[in-house]
């Protein structure tokens, strides 16, 4: 089971802040730090000092890290043309030295949109198809020749596919709730189906409904990585365990039936019925972004256990 941490920056986290938790990341052993892709504070939070830009804070932890995978859960379709999307995410990955991978959603947050003046589109899944055809599209041209795309949403005329990524494939993640489309969208160009804050059962029925998809498209289901983002507060005892809860302004024991709260055991307990259902990679949502022991005692008690 590999754990990789999963921040949420818009709640209030500078670019330090970042780098200082994707190093505690590599340095405790994790396998990836991924961020969201946001640009407006959700909740009680008032996000300050401000947003950052998905694709600029991780350029700048590709060359401030060495080992860790990079990448976003999701990055939003809405903010960004899909052949620039392309540009940016290649580049990122020679930068890294080939650490890069893209999940890619819709985008669905339509406040933040408003407020930095984003189009908000009504129909942005079938975007989000013509999307994911034009960055893969781009990448896998082979160098020389020319990438041409005649969409409803997008046209691309001629285009030399450049730059290339480092790595062969970039792995692409998609995920969500859907019960059609989603899959067969996965089946079709993820590498990877993420399920965000689900339960065990709802797990499990989606992961089935992702491998028919791929069944159905001539694709072995077995060739997808399964994956769950849940929100993570673990503590020595009840009393540590209260008190991060609190710090990120949740209850204990609403934690320990949403996400994965409570001793290291009853962690370990709970990844394991999420591992039953096929899942192989965990993106734990670490909410207070200065408490390092936190991410230590993770490290030491929980993943330790998993491996």
């Amino acid at each position: 089971m590999d754990l990789r941490i999963f921040t949420e920056p818009q709640q209030g986290a500078d670019y330090d802040t970042l780098l200082t938790v994707a190093k505690a990341t590599e340095d405790l052993g994790f396998d990836a730090f991924f961020r969201s892709d946001h640009y407006l504070s959700m909740g009680s939070a008032d996000g300050l000092p401000g947003p950052t830009d998905a694709w600029i804070t991780l350029a700048g932890l590709a060359r401030e890290t060495s080992r860790i995978r990079l990448g976003t859960l999701m990055t939003a379709g809405t903010f960004r043309l899909p052949g620039v999307l392309a540009i940016q995410v290649a580049q990122v990955d020679q930068m890294s030295g080939g650490r890069i991978e893209l999940g890619l959603g819709a985008g669905w947050f339509e406040e933040e949109h408003r407020a930095y003046g984003i189009p908000f589109p009504k129909e942005k899944f079938a975007r989000l198809e013509e999307q994911l055809a034009i960055v893969t599209g781009l990448w896998s041209t082979e160098t020389g020749k020319r990438f041409t795309y005649e969409g409803t949403h997008y046209r691309l005329t001629d285009s030399p596919a450049l730059p290339k990524p480092v790595q062969p494939r970039i792995p692409v993640l998609i995920g969500g709730h859907g019960a059609v489309r989603t899959p067969r969208l996965a089946a079709r160009y993820a590498d990877e189906f993420n399920l965000p804050f689900a339960s065990v059962e709802d797990t499990e029925r989606q992961f089935g409904r992702v491998r028919d998809a791929a069944r159905e498209a001539g694709r072995d289901p077995g060739d997808l990585v399964y994956s769950n983002a849940l929100v993570v507060c673990v503590g020595k005892d009840d009393a540590e365990v209260a008190r991060r809860a609190g710090a990120i302004g949740r209850e204990a024991d609403e934690l320990r039936a949403n996400g994965l709260a409570g001793s290291p055991a009853e962690v370990v307990d709970k990844i394991g019925r999420y591992a039953a259902t096929g899942a192989s990679r965990i993106y734990l949502q670490v909410l207070d972004l200065d408490d390092l022991d936190h991410l230590e005692l993770i490290s030491s008690q929980v993943q330790s256990q998993l491996s």
